[in-house]
């Protein structure tokens, strides 16, 4: 997996955008052929438009996630965790904001060489609770992600 895949044409006109781009997943492969053999003049992906403008969550989510980095730039890393955590939960695909969290959080797993097998798993871990908040009403917003009182 690659944090971003970008498909310009040859004037330079963005026709696809995709975080967490895999290249082994077929359906990414197709789009890509399609683009190269000009069948298809955009494509789009979660419903992301290719014009890069981001919605309002996504917008918050890069505000958080930078924030979070510079957080992290001042060795402070208990906010910097929070901030990219609630950026993690406003976009959760964005794969680029994860590996941030992991990075500060599991250093270990980074160097001497970048564990890939433990991220995918940890990957999966991640998103499995991320489903189950979401599922108890989960609730972002400019002060945070939080889940209705009284639940954990």
């Amino acid at each position: 997996m690659v944090p971003n895949g970008i498909f310009l044409d040859e004037e330079g006109t963005i026709r696809m955008i995709k975080e967490g781009f895999k290249l082994d997943n077929p359906g990414t492969v197709e789009a890509v052929e399609q683009l190269l053999r000009k069948e298809v003049e955009k494509v789009e992906f979660d419903g992301s438009p290719v014009s890069g403008q981001p919605d309002l969550q996504q917008q918050l989510a890069q505000t958080k996630y930078k924030l979070g980095m510079e957080y992290a730039k001042q060795g402070r890393d208990q906010e910097a965790l929070k901030e990219l955590d609630d950026a993690c939960l406003l976009d959760p695909d964005n794969f680029i904001i994860r590996k941030q969290r992991w990075y500060i959080r599991y250093p270990e797993k980074f160097s001497p060489a970048i564990q890939f097998e433990w991220q995918q798993g940890q990957l999966e871990k991640e998103k499995e609770e991320e489903e189950r908040h979401r599922n108890q009403g989960l609730v972002c917003g400019p002060d945070g992600c939080f889940l209705p009182s009284g639940q954990k």
